[in-house]
């Protein structure tokens, strides 16, 4: 019957029985490692395996501390839950440090996309001198924003620098020595607003990155084709329209990765503020990376310091983490 049935099936669908051989010979092959993709695997893999240890597993190391009950100079690894960012939420300075980084953050982004735009802009027009306005608006970009804190403070000073020119008419203000809150409203244990004295350090900061994001602007201003303008032009469009609706667009690719960049930057500092302010009169210009230096390195509460670091890598990933997920899927 086993027979007849197969017999049965050849007879009624017999290109089914003779594809059937063929698609089993038609296997394809295994790609063979080449000789120079094994040369590029062993110069890849130390790097690998570094990145692995020094990168990945010290944030999987430092994850575990976060939740440890390590707070003396003693290791104390036992588990402790969530304990230690429950801590962090409700302590009044991690507060205003949240507050803190979210108006530098605002301000300093925006100012140096403005100013950097705007720069290139004027450069672009080719000014004669061009290559000296450039250098000297890449020039502080040289320095580490250590230097930078150091000659701001100097120079914002309220007893010295700027102050003692504009004490001539009558102002004096008190910069990163200010305490007052603009616009502030209760939330939480703070006064949630802007601290006058992070401007101080946002001039710093913004005086120091934007050449970068001239650099970038400018680089994409140049990449854009002369025709395009023209053509602008003969449809009509003023230099206002043609900035708006050609030009700018097209730099949009520029202005995201210049925030991104800024938003790391912004998110994770701490040298530019350390030599420049400190954490400040009642914490007005103190940030994360300052309290978490303090808190694990002269406080000797590492859990504390760990559970702020970890803290600190979740609102570089928010920026971070989108934009190469959206890079991977335009690339494929």
């Amino acid at each position: 019957m086993a027979e007849q049935a197969v017999d049965r099936q050849e007879q009624e669908y017999p290109e089914n029985h003779r594809q059937q051989p063929a698609a089993q010979k038609e296997k394809k092959p295994k790609k063979k490692i080449s000789g120079d993709q094994w040369v590029a695997l062993g110069f890849l893999a130390p790097s690998f395996i570094l990145v692995l240890i020094f990168v990945y597993g010290f944030i999987g190391w430092t994850g575990w501390v976060s939740v440890s009950n390590w707070n003396t100079l003693v290791p104390d690894f036992s588990f402790a839950g969530l304990k230690n960012y429950i801590y962090l939420f409700n302590d009044y300075r991690f507060q205003a440090d949240l507050r803190n980084t979210v108006f530098f953050t605002i301000l300093f982004i925006g100012l140096v996309i403005v100013m950097g735009l705007g720069l290139s802009i004027l450069i672009d027009q080719k000014l004669k001198g061009e290559s000296l306005f450039r250098n000297i608006f890449l020039f502080p970009m040289a320095l580490s924003f250590v230097v930078t804190g150091v000659v701001w403070q100097w120079l914002l000073n309220p007893s010295t620098g700027y102050n003692q020119f504009l004490a001539l008419f009558g102002i004096q203000p008190k910069w990163y020595t200010d305490t007052n809150i603009l616009a502030g409203f209760e939330w939480g244990s703070i006064e949630f607003g802007l601290p006058v004295a992070i401007i101080a350090v946002v001039i710093a900061a913004v005086w120091q990155m934007t050449g970068f994001s001239l650099a970038m602007y400018l680089a994409g201003l140049r990449g854009i084709p002369d025709e395009l303008r023209e053509a602008a032009r003969m449809d009509g469009a003023s230099e206002f329209q043609i900035y708006k609706k050609v030009i700018l667009p097209m730099l949009m690719p520029i202005t995201v990765s210049v925030i991104i960049i800024m938003a790391h930057i912004s998110l994770k500092i701490f040298d530019l503020i350390y030599a420049m302010t400190g954490s400040g009169a009642n914490f007005v210009t103190d940030v994360p990376g300052v309290y978490m230096f303090e808190t694990t390195f002269r406080g000797n509460y590492y859990a504390n310091g760990a559970a702020i670091a970890i803290i600190m890598l979740l609102l570089v990933a928010v920026f971070i983490v989108p934009y190469l997920l959206a890079n991977r899927r335009s690339d494929g």
